[in-house]
């Protein structure tokens, strides 16, 4: 085990907390490593909600280029941040213990959202499920790292700010107020660590193997395949939930308009053992009842 493991990661507190997470992992089994942080578009543009900028892989495209120029060995992504096509030459190695996939509310005050509101995310999926639910309300954007995020939030006069769960939880920031919104349907992969390899890196790839946990595989890539499908390439509101519960697993798709009126639902129970191919015929069912419009008009809406 000679060789350093070189871990790419971005530099927010978040990221490093992931890298040292896997960093530690591998220590344990008898490998070495170094981190190596760099800063990716999307941490440095944060003056525009993420779909206006047009680059898929917005978090991640800086890492993949370090690693096919020869800079770092793996990269350790949050999942859902990942494009459902991985660039030529680079491949999942591990998905890592999943967290919470819960969107939480972090109120400013006592509100109440039955009365005109403001609410901030920088998520198309968590603005249409708000709107869809509070229609009254207004939504604005919310953009940066975790932290300035809840600075952002404090300073503000809106009445609460959409999170995930996880990520404050990581890095020990989870305010005692807020409220679990289990009526909104997280990101495809919300909650989960990726590690990300060159494909002829035969020592990176069998090192990081070992840190899969099957089950949080299994369970994104049902959720992945569903986004996949649904997406083509295009920003939208989705979100997708599979879960395992004994040999079965559970899934849970969403589509809906960017102003929240539209909601196209898709829930489905298959044997754990044939979960290839799961996410991707819930998908086409989704389209083929009015999916396919919806997303013709959300590609258009934001082009």
């Amino acid at each position: 085990m000679s060789k350093i493991i070189r871990i790419g990661t971005r530099d927010s507190e978040l990221a490093l907390w992931q890298a040292n997470t896997v960093k530690n992992q591998l220590e344990a089994l008898g490998y070495q490593t170094e981190l190596v942080p760099v800063k990716s578009t999307g941490d440095l543009i944060l003056d525009k909600p993420l779909y206006e900028l047009g680059i898929t892989g917005i978090f991640t495209k800086t890492l993949d280029v370090a690693m096919l120029s020869g800079s770092v060995d793996i990269a350790v992504h949050s999942m859902k941040d990942v494009p459902t096509l991985l660039p030529k030459g680079i491949v999942q190695t591990a998905v890592l213990e999943r967290a919470s996939s819960n969107d939480i509310l972090i109120p400013n005050g006592t509100p109440n959202f039955d009365n005109p509101c403001t609410i901030a995310t920088g998520s198309l999926r968590r603005k249409a499920q708000w709107l869809h639910r509070y229609p009254n309300n207004t939504v604005v954007g919310l953009r940066g790292n975790v932290n300035t995020r809840l600075k952002k939030l404090k300073e503000s006069n809106w009445s609460g700010a959409i999170f995930a769960q996880a990520g404050l939880e990581r890095i020990n920031v989870l305010p005692e107020k807020y409220t679990t919104l289990d009526w909104m349907a997280p990101a495809p992969a919300q909650g989960a660590m990726v590690v990300v390899a060159l494909e002829h890196d035969t020592f990176s790839r069998e090192a990081t193997a070992q840190l899969n946990v099957k089950n949080a595989e299994i369970c994104t890539h049902v959720e992945r395949e569903f986004l996949r499908v649904l997406e083509g390439g295009c920003t939208a509101p989705i979100g997708a939930i599979a879960q395992v519960s004994g040999d079965k697993i559970h899934f849970k798709g969403v589509l809906f308009s960017l102003d929240g009126q539209t909601k196209l639902a898709k829930e489905a129970s298959i044997a754990l053992d044939t979960y290839v191919g799961f996410g991707s015929a819930c998908a086409k069912e989704l389209l083929e009842q009015g999916g396919a419009s919806l997303m013709e008009s959300i590609k258009k809406a934001l082009q």
